[in-house]
């Protein structure tokens, strides 16, 4: 059924109408159908549709994988990329499983070691030059360009030990060739965080790019910092990609301090991050706020910027003619206790409360699942 949303104030967008109508195919109508069904936002913000560029939702293909729903519309999110939970031996399995069915927007970063993270850390998934199938890589992607965003290389210690900074050079000649960009993960050393920054360029993608890890981190020397501050405006993505492990706060008010504004802020959800520190993408916004990033560039990073990425509309959204596409939310006064991946504490004063998502006709309330 035809729908006409009024009472909103929007934002993120080009331009700001009174009402927005979206006729029996889901798409924005110029002018209200008839018999649309009028729904009354109460004064809430109207943006494009949150979109969370750093998921694991390959449920049952990975040991650390949430279900898609538990990243998506009842929280606020209708568009998210799976950051490298499959690698060229299981994307079939991701494809026709999790981002097939759902009705949110799923698009993926194929990992370049070729099992992912069937078994996270456990059995990391670039061991040793027998984790990489090159031409395997190649077809998956060439069959699947549709859904796939990128590739993603997790090149820090834990994952690539002895093998340094080889698997990231891999990943991104895989990205050169392909022409995609390349998401990396950085963390604890090997290899060295300024060793990964040189190898990529505009377009590529550094996720948990405020983490705290020493030896890892954008903090780590001001030589660094200036590094990371010229990389980002070269066109070099700075993602948050908060997760159980890779967000301090500190870092990130530093940064921001200092003129280091991230591109996109994501979650990192899964199994081992979603109960805490992360819960959701409502609190992680809530975070950045906290932190002293703009309302209006908390909005930026969870809604154009990410969309962009994955080719989804974005400012120009309420053009007659686009498939509707919104978060409806709230911010809200608050006393709330949380914390970041190393465990420091923080008191948020205001926190971004998910109301509903849009998809096309389809209306559907969303609420954060933190307390």
């Amino acid at each position: 059924m035809a729908l006409t949303l009024t009472n909103f104030r929007a934002t993120g967008f080009d331009h700001v109408p009174e009402a927005i109508h979206i006729a029996d195919d889901g798409t924005v109508a110029a002018s209200a159908p008839d018999d649309a069904e009028v729904l009354d936002l109460g004064g809430a913000f109207l943006s494009p549709g949150w979109c969370d560029l750093h998921v694991h939702v390959w449920h049952g293909g990975t040991d650390i994988s949430i279900r898609a729903t538990e990243a998506g519309r009842p929280t606020g999110v209708t568009a998210m990329a799976d950051a490298g939970s499959a690698g060229e031996a299981s994307f079939h399995g991701l494809r026709e499983y999790v981002i097939e069915p759902h009705a949110e927007t799923i698009k993926a970063f194929l990992n370049i070691g070729s099992i992912g993270l069937v078994a996270c850390n456990r059995v990391p998934e670039l061991i040793d030059w027998r984790s990489i199938d090159i031409d395997r890589t190649l077809a998956v992607i060439e069959a699947n360009r549709d859904v796939i965003c990128g590739v993603k290389v997790r090149a820090s210690g834990v994952i690539v030990g002895s093998w340094g900074i080889t698997p990231a050079k891999i990943a991104k000649r895989v990205a050169e060739m392909t022409k995609l960009p390349l998401m990396v993960h950085v963390g604890e050393p090997p290899p060295l965080i300024d060793e990964v920054f040189e190898l990529l360029t505009p377009g590529d993608i550094v996720t948990h790019c405020f983490n705290g890890k020493a030896a890892g981190s954008i903090r780590d020397t001001e030589a660094l910092f200036a590094m990371a501050q010229d990389m980002a405006e070269r066109g070099i993505l700075m993602d948050i990609g908060h997760g159980g492990a890779s967000f301090n706060f500190k870092t990130a008010r530093d940064s921001i301090a200092d003129g280091l504004r991230p591109f996109s802020i994501s979650t990192d959800l899964h199994k081992h991050s979603m109960e805490s520190p992360v819960y959701d993408m409502a609190t992680t916004l809530s975070k950045l706020l906290a932190v002293g990033l703009p309302f209006d560039d908390v909005v930026e990073a969870s809604t154009n910027a990410p969309r962009s990425v994955l080719g989804l509309s974005g400012k120009d959204g309420l053009t007659p003619g686009m498939r509707a596409d919104f978060t409806v939310f709230d911010l809200e006064d608050c006393a709330i206790n949380v914390l970041d991946s190393q465990g420091n504490a923080m008191v948020m004063d205001k926190v971004f409360e998910p109301r509903g998502t849009v998809l096309g006709c389809d209306f559907q309330q969303a609420a954060r699942r933190l307390p």
